[in-house]
């Protein structure tokens, strides 16, 4: 059925280039998140959090990135732990997993964190990435992470319902939706076979009360609720590996 899709999605693709054209073309553009890529939140015991990857690291449709993704999931760890997390973005929107790992990981600072958030992928499906490559390229980031941050637990955010996007008109809507799919069951595969890591799936709703002007991104609050869950997820992998 996997295989059944692909190329569902490959026969039909050339028919969809001039939408997709016109929507590179005419889609609005928001810049990424303001205010420093680091940052401390709470009091106690020091815990250091990096998130690296696309936009959603980036945080694009955020006004700061304490109210992105990384800020919001700092302050949840933060609140559940009665902790102080020491946070820190490496995100770059429009990077897909090959550019995360050539220009990101490279950056990565000396000391190891304890827990990591990977968003990538949505550009490798809009870059029409092959599935081959995905999947050796995500694999090869975990990897690189696990040998940064032996100690640390990584979550792979899934990939976001593009089938609901309100950007994106239909059919090209359909088509990326389904190829986001295939992609998530991938990431899903890879993660179960990494150590120390987690896929936690972005499964909601898609209505356009959960994006950000431009039909694309998230809202400042989306970023808050899968914050949250992120940190509960992170929190529970934990108790799992070390207890």
């Amino acid at each position: 059925m996997f295989s059944i899709y692909n190329l569902i999605f490959w026969i039909g693709f050339p028919f969809l280039v001039p939408q997709a054209l016109y929507v590179r073309r005419t889609a609005p553009r928001i810049a990424p998140a303001g205010g420093p890529s680091a940052g401390l939140v709470g009091d106690g015991k020091p815990t250091r959090l990096l998130a690296i990857g696309d936009s959603i690291i980036a945080g694009v449709g955020a006004s700061e990135l304490s109210k992105a993704l990384v800020g919001q999931t700092a302050t949840a760890l933060a609140t559940s732990q009665e902790c102080c997390v020491s946070w820190q973005a490496l995100g770059v929107s429009g990077y897909d997993s090959t550019k995360v790992l050539e220009q990101l990981v490279p950056e990565l600072p000396g000391t190891s964190f304890d827990y990591i958030i990977v968003s990538v992928g949505v550009n490798d499906i809009t870059g029409l990435t092959s599935i081959r490559k995905w999947r050796r390229n995500l694999s090869l980031l975990l990897g690189k992470l696990q040998a940064h941050s032996p100690n640390g637990v990584i979550a792979v955010a899934g990939m976001p319902p593009m089938h609901g996007f309100p950007l994106l008109p239909q059919p090209l809507r359909a088509a990326f939706g389904m190829r986001g799919r295939l992609f998530d069951e991938v990431a899903r595969k890879v993660v179960v076979k990494q150590q120390n890591s987690l896929h936690v799936p972005l499964d909601f709703e898609p209505d356009p009360g959960k994006f950000a002007p431009d039909g694309y991104h998230p809202s400042e609050e989306s970023y808050a609720e899968f914050g949250r869950h992120l940190a509960d997820r992170l929190l529970k992998k934990r108790c799992q590996v070390y207890f």
